[in-house]
């Protein structure tokens, strides 16, 4: 099975980040830009935290705030648990299924934010290996 390190060596490399004192209108719009369902939180290169859709939902339009007016920082998951480029698809996809989060920082030995995988890249890429298997197997069947 393949590590982090490979899937991210064939994702685009761009980060979606915004700072914990921008607003969450802003964040909003990054995600939005990029076409994704969570963003990093940054201080500096630093990882202080990660703002979902789901963060959204919960603890600003359920409870009645306002975006424009919320800043990051006061909504975001802080407690983020991550992945190192060593970490295989299956580690992550059972690390996310058991913590029921669907984005997952991959950080470096200096803790440094070197990529971000979706519960998507990871199921997407388990079954382009199970394919893969069984034409393997069907082959050997075959032949």
């Amino acid at each position: 099975m393949k590590t982090l390190k490979q899937l991210l060596a064939s994702k685009p490399q761009s980060l979606a980040a915004v700072a914990p004192k921008d607003t969450v209108f802003h964040a909003l719009k990054v995600m939005a830009d990029n076409k994704v369902g969570a963003v990093l939180v940054l201080e500096g290169e630093r990882l202080k935290g990660i703002f979902s859709e789901r963060d959204y939902a919960r603890k600003v339009i359920l409870v009645g705030k306002a975006s424009k007016e919320t800043l990051v920082e006061e909504i975001m998951t802080d407690k983020v648990q991550y992945a190192t480029p060593q970490n295989s698809i299956a580690e992550c996809m059972a690390l996310m299924t058991e913590g029921h989060f669907r984005h997952l920082p991959v950080l470096d030995e200096n803790l440094q934010v070197i990529g971000v995988v979706s519960i998507g890249d990871l199921v997407k890429e388990t079954i382009c290996e199970q394919k893969f298997i069984i034409e393997q197997l069907e082959h050997y069947i075959a032949g």
